[in-house]
């Protein structure tokens, strides 16, 4: 037993104590640079994803070919391929190409990359929300509109969107959720979220255990609560319907 306390007290001296001392080092660095970065990205990416999903969801629904192939095109290039793909890609790609290009006066900043990145590959997933929504609207809806007088552009502002907008929204509320999780492939382009800033506090002083466990602390703490947020809107929405 005696060899069992010596063993312990070297145990929680030297692994649990400072593990824990540099698991809220961890947190603490991830709260004030790593969360505000995440929900930054994040809520760009939501705001001109939607713009993007709704233009290209209505391209796509198009009776006129070139939008509709163009709208088709984006959907499924970037739904095929992965959003680590695409960050290498863009950051890595493109942005080498204007820095060889302009003699390195023009060089694009991690965050702004990682920013048109998520917001493209958003896009593409809120346009097939979008048509799943439209789609989901009484067809007699449009006809008794054109019955009416009303032009086809005219008829989808003002009556099918609307509906159509009250149905996705618990759908966008989620996107949101995953956005926030998938932010954290932005590492590998050196902008400062969530796990970029773990890795960081893990370089350090090598305690990687406790620094991704601060990193998974942080994510399920955010993600479950803006979980919750969506379910009590879908409660709601449902008691209002």
């Amino acid at each position: 037993m005696g060899d069992f306390y010596i063993w312990f007290g070297g145990f929680w001296n030297n692994v649990i104590v400072p593990g824990f001392a540099n698991l809220c080092v961890v947190i603490q660095k991830i709260l004030t640079i790593g969360v505000v970065e995440t929900l930054k990205v994040t809520a760009v990416a939501l705001f001109f994803g939607v713009m993007i999903g709704l233009v290209a969801c209505l391209c796509k629904m198009s009776k006129h070919i070139i939008p509709k192939a163009i709208a088709t095109v984006y959907i499924e290039v970037i739904r095929g391929t992965p959003l680590l793909v695409q960050a290498l890609f863009f950051y890595f790609g493109i942005n080498g190409l204007l820095v060889s290009a302009s003699g390195g006066s023009i060089r694009m900043a991690p965050l702004f990359a990682g920013m048109f990145v998520v917001s493209l590959n958003s896009g593409a997933y809120v346009a097939e929300i979008f048509r799943a929504g439209i789609q989901s609207v009484d067809k007699g809806q449009m006809e008794a509109a054109r019955s009416l007088g009303m032009p086809e552009k005219l008829s989808m502002r003002e009556i099918i969107l609307p509906q159509a907008v009250r149905t996705i929204l618990p759908s966008l509320g989620n996107e949101f959720v995953v956005l926030v999780k998938e932010t954290s492939i932005l590492s590998v382009i050196g902008v400062s979220e969530i796990t970029r800033v773990g890795q960081i506090q893990a370089s350090i002083n090598y305690r990687t255990f406790s620094a991704y466990l601060g990193v998974a602390i942080v994510y399920f703490c955010l993600t479950f609560f803006l979980s919750r947020l969506v379910n009590r809107l879908e409660r709601r929405m449902a008691v209002s319907d």
